[in-house]
């Protein structure tokens, strides 16, 4: 049998198609006739905002390799250009699906229930036409600033993502310099203003009936008054997506925060990816815009509903209707850390496991704040690379370094789109007398990492905490992920190596227990995927688990082909990219992927790795995927305490045997979801998670020191 090479493009996937096929699972929630219809909308509202971002990123990636005369094919062997076109084809399946779903099923049973989107003025009352035309006299036409182009003024300027009504006016017959009929049709454009609501309730007679219509079918209906004297022949919303991935020359640029702001608006002026029009668009209107906006037919959107439905999110939020929605479920305190707790003295007891948001973020809040106010601490670090709007944590940095401790904040500059947030707080940390660091230069610090430095009786104790997410207590409350608060010597003394290394040149010889990339996380997988090989072949129990949100490192993946090969157990909980595929004869059969959707955004990263029993632990910062292996500083970290072994054990337990939320890879790379064996009720791993949250604040209860946990083995994985 001849010899199967693993590097043959055929047995992976493109990155920018599978993350594609993430996006058709969150759409497939708006689908999902067991969820409240306005937990539906939500997901098509998120589905909208990925596919904005998506684009503005890999798409504007892509072109400007294109562009560029790229040629080199991908992992999968595809060149720029045919991933743009397979890109296209994969995207307008996904708007139709999104859109048909939208009308033909989410806005009748919005309807049944009460809440009216109006699509058509002719469905309006004379009551409504009339409160519509007096809201558009009294709060609309003051914002809006209508923009023409002729002979003597040059196309306007139209801001990325906006949404904007194009219009073609002409001259009234009465008017003075007016042509014959036809002649003098000009082209005028208007914003739909961001800072006015999306959508406008409207007077209803039923009491219990909420209508709505959009903003820009307002204007649209009133585009007479902002031409006065002229004839508006034909108007139609638009929107374009811009090129908003910028490199920056960090060797060049003397000042990184000046450069930064000045790319921030840049992304303004960025090559048009995408135009997204009415399905029903004038085709002199659609001519104008595509010749003066520079887009090529392939990336021209004819929408066959409301432009933008990111909008439906606000919907999701109106008051009332609370029967349409999930109960909200409220994370619990940590059975280890009540509120009024000193957070100190507990961790001083042993390392605690956080594992958010089934518990409260709170006990990371109160980590910095404690600290802030605590007379016996000397310092605190910290890394930042995205925050709330108005974060607690940067309130106690700022307060901590007013009472005079040494406090010392990374801010990474460059996490994409918090670029202006985090200039922001990196100036107010600043004033505040904080020593802010703005990173490597050529790396992105995503590790998740803060270091408080305290004197005590015994002399001076080091407190980590170490996270798989990122320091934002608003996300916190939707993202899934882990963290350990130890006062353990040695990651203590690693932790203050980290930020040696970041803030100068310091490096020690060698390290405790936390794994750095770019330095050798990469080498540190190699080897533990090799350990599990030479197990296998040894005859011995080998398995591996691991749970992230991406996987598209080549490297790792023929590593993971070579285990599969060698008789390794492998499952992968991935809910993005993977590029990995599975169920391939002599390449992958031992390999299984499941990929979770629910209520929450799962983000944490978990490695196990069997070791013969003695079972081998990590979280950390860190995806499969090249940019986390080498270009940005990321933390891995291993779980030690058996207590902490087990409760993270037990979450990879639940999440492989999700058969309510979770999907699994098949050996054509599709995906579909897993049903509970006959006869059993379906089992969701996000509700499990609540309810044993609140079960472990119940009184007297212990409930992961009580509970017993069976080890993960493969037979357990893998047997129907």
């Amino acid at each position: 049998m001849a010899k199967i090479n693993i590097s043959d493009p055929k047995y992976y996937d493109n990155r920018e198609l599978s993350w594609l096929k993430f996006e058709r699972r969150v759409l497939n929630e708006a689908t999902n006739k067991e969820l409240p219809i306005l937990e539906r909308l939500k997901f098509v509202s998120i589905t909208s905002s990925n596919l904005d971002e998506f684009f503005m990123v890999r798409v504007a990636s892509l072109k400007d390799m294109e562009h560029a005369g790229y040629t080199k094919p991908d992992i999968a062997g595809m060149t720029p250009t045919e991933q743009l076109i397979a890109i296209n084809e994969k995207t307008r399946e996904l708007v139709d699906f999104q859109y048909n779903t939208f009308n033909k099923s989410l806005l009748p049973i919005l309807k049944d229930k009460g809440i009216i989107i109006y699509k058509k003025y002719e469905d309006l009352s004379q009551e409504q036409l009339k409160y519509v035309d007096s809201f558009f006299m009294r709060q609309v036409y003051p914002v809006l600033t209508p923009m023409a182009f002729d002979a003597s003024r040059p196309f306007p300027l139209i801001r990325n993502k906006t949404l904007n009504i194009a219009a073609l006016i002409e001259k009234k017959k009465d008017s003075v310099g007016a042509g014959a009929e036809g002649d003098d049709v000009e082209f005028a454009t208007v914003q739909v203003p961001s800072v006015l609501p999306r959508f406008v309730m409207l007077p209803s007679d039923e009491k219990s009936h909420d209508c709505f219509i959009l903003l820009e079918q307002i204007i649209e209906r009133n585009m007479d008054k902002l031409f006065l004297n002229y004839n508006v022949v034909a108007a139609s919303p638009y929107r374009i997506m811009r090129n908003a991935d910028f490199s920056i020359d960090e060797e060049g640029a003397e000042d990184l925060l000046l450069e930064i702001e000045k790319q921030i608006k840049s992304r303004q002026w960025g090559e048009v990816i995408r135009l997204e029009v009415e399905a029903s668009i004038n085709k002199k209107l659609l001519a104008i815009l595509k010749k003066n906006l520079g887009v090529n037919e392939i990336d021209i959107y004819k929408i066959n509903g409301p432009i933008d439905l990111t909008f439906l999110m606000k919907l999701y939020g109106i008051e009332g209707h609370s029967e349409l929605r999930l109960p909200v479920f409220k994370p619990q305190d940590n059975p280890r850390l009540r509120a009024g707790d000193k957070i100190f003295d507990e961790i001083k007891k042993g390392d605690i496991l956080l594992h958010h948001p089934y518990q409260t973020f709170d006990p990371v809040v109160d980590f910095i704040a404690q600290a802030a106010f605590d007379p016996q601490v000397l310092a605190i670090k910290q890394t930042l690379y995205r925050v709330s709007g108005n974060s607690p944590i940067i309130a106690s940095l700022a307060h901590a370094a007013e009472n005079g401790k040494q406090v010392t904040v990374l801010v990474e500059l460059k996490a994409r789109f918090d670029e202006e947030n985090n200039i922001i707080w990196a100036k107010k940390l600043e004033k505040a007398g904080c020593h802010v660091i703005y990173g490597l230069v050529g790396l992105k610090t995503h590790c998740k990492i803060a270091l408080v430095v305290r004197r005590e009786e015994d002399g001076i104790r080091r407190y980590v905490h170490l996270g798989t997410g990122n320091y934002n207590d608003s996300t916190a409350k939707l993202y899934t992920d882990c963290g350990m608060l130890t006062c353990r010597e040695s990651y203590g003394e690693d932790a203050t190596a980290v930020f040696n290394m970041l803030s100068g040149y310091s490096e020690p010889a060698s390290w405790n227990k936390l794994v750095l990339a770019p330095l050798w996380l990469r080498d540190t997988f190699i080897n533990l995927i090799d350990r599990e090989i030479n197990n296998a072949k040894d005859g011995r129990e080998a398995v591996i688990i691991a749970k992230m949100n991406s996987l598209c490192d080549k490297g790792i993946i023929e590593k993971l082909y070579e285990a599969s090969n060698a008789g390794v157990k492998i499952h992968l909980i991935i809910r993005g990219i993977c590029c990995l595929r599975t169920g391939i004869p002599g390449v992958s059969e031992n390999i299984h992927v499941s990929s979770i959707v629910g209520t929450y955004l799962e983000h944490a990263r978990i490695f196990y790795f069997y070791n013969n029993g003695l079972e081998d632990i990590y979280m950390g910062s860190a995806d499969w995927m090249p940019r986390n292996l080498d270009r940005r500083v990321e933390i891995m970290f291993p779980v030690e305490d058996a207590i902490l072994k087990s409760q993270v054990k037990h979450i990879l337990d639940v999440q492989l045997g999700d058969t309510l939320k979770a999907y699994e890879m098949t050996e054509d790379g599709s995906y579909v979801r897993i049903k509970p064996s006959r006869g059993k009720k379906p089992v969701g791993a996000q509700d499990t998670f609540c309810k044993e949250a609140k079960r472990s604040n119940e009184p007297d209860i212990d409930f992961f020191k009580k509970r017993t946990f069976i080890p993960i083995l493969a037979n357990e994985v893998f047997d129907e």
